[in-house]
C-alpha cells in the first residue's frame, strides 16, 4: 500500500476515535456538573477536561475566565481548536475523501454523513438545548463507523491501518483520562518515591461524592457495568486503575489496546518496521505482566507519564515506517 494512502486511513480512524473520546469526556463532565457540589470543585473538573487534551493554555488565552458553556463550545464547535469534535470529524471526512477508492461505499457514506449531520445539529441548536443528546450522537456515529468498517471492508492493509489508528488513539486517551483523574483526586502527584499505599488510602476516603466521580470515570470509558461484573464490590481507585490498565478483557484498557496494536503491526510489517515492532512488543509485555501493586508503588502518575511518552514514540515510529513522514506531511 502507498504510504500516503495508509496515512489517510490511519488518521481518518484516529480522528474519529478522538471525536468519540472527547464526547465521552465532555458528557461525563456535563453529567457530573449537575450533581450538588461547590463551584470550585465544578471548575476543577472542567480544567481537568482541558488538561487531558493539553489545551489549558490555549483556552485560557482565548477565554480567560472559565465557564462550562465556554469549555463545551471550545471542545465541540471551535474550528481553531484542532482537537474539537467538529475539527476531528471534518479531518476524518477529508482524509476519507482523499482515499475514497480504498473505502467501501458504506464506510465513505458513514463518514461523510457524520460530517454533514454534525453541522446540521449544531445549526439547529441541539448542543445548547441538550448537550447529553449531542454527545450520545457523536459516540453512536463513531460506533457506527467502526461497525461498518468491520462489516464491509476487506481485511487487507487498508482495514488494518484504520484499526491501528483506532487503538493507538484509544490507548493514548485512556491513559490521559486516568492520569488527570487520579491527580485531581489525590490532590498531589503520585510520583516516584511517593507512598503508593498511602495515596490509595487517601483516595478511598472521598465519601459518597467521590463515588460519583469514580463512577463517572468508569462511564467515560463504558466501564461502569463491566466493573460491577468483574469486581462485584465497592468502587475503589486501585481497582479502577487495574481495570483500565491491566484487564485484557476490558475493551478500552491499555493492555487490550496494545494487544491489537501489536497484532496489527505483525500483520503489516515491512523491512523498516522491526524496531517499531520491538518497541510495541516491549510496551505490551510491560503491561501484560505488570501488577497493579507494583504500579502504585512506583507511582501511577509516573507510570502513565512514561506510557504516554512511549505511545508517542510508537506513533512516531509507525509514521516513519509506514506513513507519510511527519515533516513531509
Amino acid at each position: 500500500m502507498l504510504s500516503r494512502t495508509a496515512d489517510h486511513l490511519f488518521w481518518m480512524a484516529r480522528y474519529t476515535e478522538r471525536a468519540e473520546n472527547t464526547a465521552r469526556m465532555l458528557d461525563v463532565n456535563y453529567q457530573t456538573s449537575l450533581l450538588p457540589q461547590s463551584a470550585e470543585v465544578a471548575e476543577q473538573g472542567w480544567w481537568a477536561m482541558l488538561d487531558i487534551s493539553e489545551l489549558t493554555k490555549v483556552f485560557d488565552h482565548k477565554y480567560g475566565l472559565l465557564s462550562r458553556d465556554d469549555v463545551i463550545d471550545f471542545m465541540v464547535r471551535d474550528m481553531t481548536n484542532v482537537s474539537s469534535i467538529m475539527s476531528c470529524l471534518r479531518a476524518a471526512r477529508e482524509n476519507a475523501r482523499a482515499v475514497r477508492g480504498s473505502l467501501t461505499t458504506e464506510v465513505w457514506e458513514t463518514v461523510n454523513t457524520t460530517w454533514l449531520e454534525v453541522q446540521r445539529l449544531i445549526a439547529d441548536g441541539v448542543l445548547k438545548e441538550d448537550p447529553a443528546r449531542f454527545f450520545e450522537w457523536v459516540k453512536f456515529r463513531s460506533h457506527l463507523a467502526r461497525g461498518v468498517q468491520f462489516g464491509t471492508m476487506l481485511k487487507d492493509d487498508a482495514f488494518h491501518f484504520m484499526r491501528l489508528g483506532t487503538f493507538l488513539e484509544r490507548a493514548d486517551n485512556t491513559a490521559r483520562i486516568l492520569d488527570v483523574k487520579f491527580q485531581a483526586s489525590s490532590g498531589a502527584e503520585m510520583g516516584a518515591g511517593g507512598n503508593g499505599e498511602q495515596a490509595e488510602l487517601n483516595l478511598d476516603q472521598g465519601g459518597h461524592n467521590d463515588f460519583y466521580h469514580w463512577a463517572a470515570i468508569l462511564r467515560s470509558v463504558s466501564g461502569f457495568e463491566v466493573y460491577r461484573k468483574v469486581y462485584r464490590a465497592v468502587i475503589t481507585p486501585q481497582r479502577v486503575a487495574e481495570l483500565l490498565i491491566l484487564r485484557p478483557d476490558m475493551p478500552r484498557s491499555l493492555v487490550s489496546s496494545m494487544d491489537e496494536v501489536v497484532a496489527i503491526l505483525h500483520t503489516v510489517r515491512n523491512q523498516h518496521s522491526a524496531e517499531t515492532e520491538r518497541q510495541a512488543g516491549k510496551l505490551h509485555a510491560d503491561l501484560k505482566y505488570a501488577r497493579i501493586d507494583d504500579i502504585f508503588a512506583v507511582g501511577l502518575h509516573a507510570y502513565l507519564t512514561s506510557f504516554l511518552e512511549r505511545i508517542g514514540d510508537l506513533g512516531n515510529g509507525i509514521s516513519r515506517d509506514f506513513l507519510v513522514p511527519l515533516q513531509a506531511a
